[in-house]
């Protein structure tokens, strides 16, 4: 369904946002509404508030921000054979499914690959790019159309929420006990905070932010394995196969832009613990091993 580097962006800028409208509106003052000592309850509630915001409203804004930046063409009037066969083939997965009809489009994209998103599973986008109509068999294009409704019906989008949301709740809570205990204990702040509190904070949330990113990612790679074993069923496993062997076929093509790149069914070459995707030669032997 829903994959995750565009919705990380817009979880981030949403979470700085809250932060500082919470600053500017004095509701920091929670911290330190007992003096020197820090209220856990209130930072707790505050933190989950930021963190649980900033992943909703990604949730509620992925598929508009999905066709703004990716200049999906949304398929209502079907131009041509292409498009018809497509919107066929999503309309009888969606109801194998048993998920509701999802919106088809495609993107202008030298590099076959796909991606699906939405904030439920009967409210959803499936795109495809032009590279990969252009240069996939249909037996493979249906593969990967089943790969990404079956992201949509496994409901990975509201999971992901649930997971960034609480990973974003201990990155700010930690982060602010950090830096409310550097500042009491090494500079010695009695009342309210000073400028190490602040600076120590940012520095924690961007160090623990990086290890929620690896959590993240983790079960972005685990949730592949499960789309392609869906995909399988949809479609057949031999062609969910041959679609991974052709996408593998074509890693050298362009990547797909850096705010993009997790939504795709194919990932570029990035850090094993960064990377949304497992490699494609795994996805390839665990399909295999399946038979």
């Amino acid at each position: 369904m829903f994959r995750i580097m565009m919705f990380l962006a817009t979880n981030i800028a949403v979470m700085v946002l809250i932060s500082l409208v919470f600053s500017l509106f004095g509701f920091q003052g929670l911290l330190a509404q007992n003096g020197v000592d820090l209220d856990l309850q209130a930072l707790l509630v505050y933190s989950a508030v930021i963190g649980f915001s900033g992943s909703i409203i990604s949730l509620l804004l992925s598929k508009f921000m999905a066709k703004r930046s990716m200049g999906v063409h949304v398929i209502e009037q079907p131009e041509n054979d292409t498009e018809r066969w497509l919107l066929r083939t999503v309309e009888h997965q969606a109801k194998q499914a048993n998920i509701g009809m999802p919106e088809v489009g495609i993107f202008v994209h030298a590099s076959p690959n796909a991606f699906a998103t939405g904030w439920n599973k009967n409210n959803a986008l499936v795109a495809v790019s032009t590279g990969l109509v252009e240069n996939m068999t249909q037996s493979e294009v249906e593969a990967v159309l089943a790969h990404e409704i079956s992201h949509v019906s496994n409901g990975d989008m509201v999971t992901m929420t649930l997971i960034q949301g609480v990973l974003n709740t201990f990155v700010v809570f930690l982060s602010r006990v950090i830096g409310h205990i550097v500042d009491r204990v090494v500079f010695k702040v009695e009342r309210g905070h000073g400028p190490a509190f602040w600076i120590i904070s940012i520095i924690s949330q961007v160090i623990l932010g990086i290890f929620a990113s690896m959590i993240v990612m983790w079960f972005s790679r685990y949730r592949e394995f499960r789309a392609d074993a869906g995909g399988a069923s949809l479609a057949g496993r031999s062609n969910m196969i041959a679609a991974l062997k052709r996408l593998k076929q074509n890693q050298d093509a362009p990547p797909m832009p850096e705010e993009m790149a997790a939504f795709a069914i194919s990932a570029g070459k990035v850090q094993k613990l960064f990377s949304s995707h497992p490699p494609l030669e795994k996805r390839i032997e665990a399909l295999q091993k399946a038979q």
